[in-house]
């Protein structure tokens, strides 16, 4: 019976970060009895707007696991191709600047239907990195989960790229608290809320795919985090009043600003969190 955790290169396994992708990459360096093929790369792309333990968590992976770890970052530069570049720990923005790059670059703001975030700080990062190395054709592993029925399905979809997508979590039929469990077991750990596997603080700190609630709450906890999404909002509300927020369905960022540091109810809105975008845990 086939290891999905056995990987053939060329490929990338997309760490995210967060524990699920931690837990792909633990089986994998596993199956691989923990030395990866020369034609297999753990890369980190780094948004500039994670979490500090986030950036934390990947060092401690590599040096924990003792495995080389690359990481990118979106660079807004004019030719398409090269807007990439390759940082370390040291290296890598914590002030959210490859976000705001492409935000200006772009003119407009990302939001739920055109998530072209995840698309230009993320995926396209990944695959310029391999691209460089010579790869014409590679295969993308994904942290998606078995309980993640509806993201895993969309792997499912053929798509015009270089890369095919896998997902050996969800083959495997790993679930949330499979991941819980794993990392309240291990010597370190994400610095973050381990709910049973999952982390309301992970991937970009407000996250406009985020429920309104979630985002209330990480603001109360931390007024400073909803500084850099206020501004953005302003950006594009100077430059263009049609794009000027992240979510038209609820209010601004300054709004929800106010409404955690100045306001007594914490959790007036009744939306969920959107759960389709490729930014995996």
């Amino acid at each position: 019976m086939r290891d999905p955790f056995l990987i053939e290169g060329p490929a990338c396994i997309s760490f995210s970060g967060g524990r699920t992708s931690g837990y792909m990459l633990w089986r994998i360096l596993q199956a691989h009895q923990w030395v990866l093929p020369d034609d297999v790369k753990v890369i980190f792309a780094n948004t500039g707007k994670e979490m500090p333990e986030t950036l934390d968590f990947v060092r401690d992976c590599s040096v924990h696991w003792n495995v080389p770890i690359v990481w990118v970052e979106y660079e807004p530069r004019k030719v398409e191709s090269a807007r990439w570049r390759v940082v370390d720990y040291d290296s890598a923005a914590r002030g959210g600047e490859p976000y705001s790059g492409l935000i200006h670059n772009k003119g407009y703001l990302p939001n739920p239907v055109t998530r072209f975030c995840t698309i230009e700080l993320k995926i396209r990062p990944i695959k310029r990195y391999c691209q460089a190395l010579g790869w014409t054709h590679f295969t993308m592993l994904l942290g998606l989960r078995a309980d993640e029925q509806r993201r895993v399905a969309k792997l499912a979809v053929p798509v015009k790229e270089v890369f095919d997508r896998a997902a050996p979590l969800a083959e495997s039929g790993i679930v949330v608290s499979d991941i819980g469990n794993f990392w309240t077991a291990q010597p370190f750990d994400l610095r973050l809320p381990n709910m049973n596997g999952k982390t309301m603080h992970g991937n970009c700190d407000l996250c406009f795919l985020k429920g309104a609630n979630q985002i209330l709450a990480l603001v109360r906890e931390n007024p400073e985090r909803a500084k850099w999404w206020v501004s953005m909002e302003a950006l594009a509300l100077a430059s263009k009043p049609s794009g000027a927020v992240f979510r038209s369905d609820r209010p601004s960022y300054a709004s929800m600003h106010r409404m955690a540091t100045q306001h007594g109810e914490l959790f007036p809105f009744g939306d969920e969190p959107l759960q389709d975008c490729m930014c995996t845990d």
